[in-house]
């Protein structure tokens, strides 16, 4: 059964990394995160000036060729001690739509991934899973509804526990490791960028991309067994498109901030291929008040510093970072829980709990950190 289980995901990802190719320009590099600056021509292209609604675009978009459901949480248990949480539903398209068959459920043009993931002081577990996706059961072993909402994959449930959108409640178990929260808030989804469209390089192109950071989180996770109750501040980002990345990048540094006096901060940098200037990395940044309103941070006034970088699964991967934010005269000193947070993955990457510190009003907090796209060392 597991030959059988494991095979079945290897044809997945060939699938999806042969259909990405769609005879574009650019050969694949082989490096994780490469395969998202392929050219996706026949599929839907995420452009500026279209209006998300809602509650549909908390729902799937098969004519586009990836998105995701990602959810962070910033936990800490009785005695005050942190913890992280992890919960991703990728849908990717191993077809373009016009070689759809909606009548052969088991050939869905539709792969669902999901990763599921949890930080504590000293250690951290990642774990995936795969489905194909189909429009009726016993087939529909993972999917995504927009109204009620809810994203699954088997036992792996993001769902709203309500008619509306809040309160929501996320589950996954796996080994000896599980996760069980209820997360609320009365603030409305944050549109990323311009109106939801979110731009990724200087020459256009880009996603559709929406947040909901304002998330209070309660429950528990059980961690080699034991329950541990916990509460904190979750982060659920919405996105979609067909191609994330252009062919001079290479990955990118992401960060969310709860930052103590109410406000959310998100920031990333899209890095250059390593032989281009790396001055031109492509940044965006978004201060997020309490109640919702969004202050767009000017690229110009953005500066990230790595102070400490640390090799981590055979990479070198900035560990440690300043950020300065002269705009709203902030400077934020960013730093990992801890090294050992990769996710050990099919398509790798580190993604967990960092601490935030200044000595300014709203550069204290914590959040998660994402960084993608790093190469293995020389002679690993």
């Amino acid at each position: 059964m597991n030959q059988v289980k494991n095979f079945s995901v290897v044809l997945l990802i060939a699938a999806f990394l042969l259909t990405a190719c769609d005879a574009g320009e650019h050969e694949y590099k082989g490096s994780d995160f490469s395969i998202l600056a392929q050219h996706a021509e026949s599929y839907a292209q995420a452009r500026p000036g279209q209006r998300l609604s809602f509650p549909q675009d908390h729902g799937p978009h098969p004519e586009y060729r990836i998105e995701w459901w990602y959810l962070t949480a910033n936990l800490t248990d009785t005695e005050g001690n942190d913890y992280g949480a992890q919960w991703t539903l990728f849908r990717l398209a191993v077809q373009t739509p016009e070689q759809t068959e909606p009548d052969r459920d088991w050939r869905n043009d539709q792969v669902f991934m999901a990763h599921f993931a949890i930080t504590t002081p000293v250690d951290h577990v990642s774990f995936q899973r795969y489905a194909r996706g189909a429009e009726e059961a016993p087939l529909a072993r993972a999917g995504v509804e927009a109204k009620p909402f809810s994203a699954w994959l088997d036992d792996w449930v993001l769902r709203s526990s309500a008619t509306g959108w809040s309160p929501l409640q996320v589950q996954a178990r796996q080994d000896d490791y599980a996760l069980d929260l209820q997360l609320q808030s009365n603030v409305q989804p944050v549109l990323q960028g311009d109106a939801g469209f979110s731009q990724k390089h200087p020459d256009g192109g880009g996603s559709f991309y929406y947040s909901q950071p304002f998330l209070q989180a309660s429950g528990k996770l059980i961690v080699a067994g034991q329950t541990i109750s916990v509460s904190g501040e979750a982060w659920l980002d919405r996105e979609w498109g067909s191609q994330f990345l252009q062919a001079d990048q290479q990955g990118w540094d992401w960060f969310s901030l709860h930052l103590e006096n109410g406000e959310k901060l998100v920031l990333f940098q899209l890095r250059q291929q390593a032989e281009k200037n790396q001055v031109d990395n492509y940044l965006h940044g978004s201060l997020i008040e309490a109640d919702g309103s969004k202050t767009a941070l000017d690229p110009e006034q953005i500066q990230l510093k790595v102070l400490k970088e640390t090799v981590v699964m055979g990479r070198t991967l900035p560990m440690q970072w300043q950020i300065d934010l002269a705009q709203i005269d902030r400077q934020i000193k960013i730093e990992a829980l801890h090294p050992d947070q990769w996710m050990d993955v099919d398509f790798p990457y580190w993604e967990g709990v960092i601490i935030a510190s200044g000595n300014k009003p709203g550069s204290r907090g914590r959040g998660y950190m994402e960084l993608t796209g790093y190469p293995l060392n020389s002679g690993q």
